[in-house]
């Protein structure tokens, strides 16, 4: 008799750290999870900086979380025009927003016809001036090169 308590007691227990280890896998297996949909939601969304040229409209596309505007080479975004300082914005995402902010440039920086004082909320086909160069910015997906004219003209293509 003791000998068939004795199996069933180690059945149990046999039974009892299986159903430990599957419930902690299923734990960390929720936690990995959640870690990796709140990483998700971190991502930097695209943002592309159009300048119209004589040649038509440059599309620059940026996934970082921030891009340094200006004459320098070091700057993510160069501009060789005079009226650029060498360091002029920059634009940052932070607070699931992009931001722009003025560098103290020379000619200063413009936000839809309004001076940059202070860091700014950025929306998609925002009108940038840095000196008297114009940029529109576009947020989120691709943009092809007949939607860039179109953002630049206004008008559809």
């Amino acid at each position: 008799m003791t000998g068939s308590v004795l199996l069933v007691f180690r059945l149990l227990l046999a039974l009892a750290l299986y159903a430990f280890l599957v419930w902690a896998l299923l734990v960390v297996w929720r936690e990995l999870k959640l870690q990796g949909e709140l990483a998700a939601s971190r991502r930097v969304p695209r943002l592309a900086i159009i300048r119209e040229t004589l040649e038509g409209p440059e599309t620059y596309q940026f996934t970082i979380p921030e891009i340094r505007i200006g004459r320098d080479p070091v700057c993510d975004y160069q501009i060789d025009e005079k009226t650029v300082s060498a360091e002029h914005a920059r634009l940052s995402f932070h607070h699931a927003q992009w931001w722009v902010e003025d560098l103290h440039s020379t000619n200063g920086t413009f936000l839809n016809q309004e001076m940059v004082l202070h860091p700014v909320v950025l929306a998609s086909g925002d009108e940038l001036r840095c000196g008297q160069v114009v940029l529109i910015l576009e947020i989120g997906s691709q943009t092809t090169e007949s939607q860039a004219e179109q953002l630049i003209t206004g008008k559809p293509v």
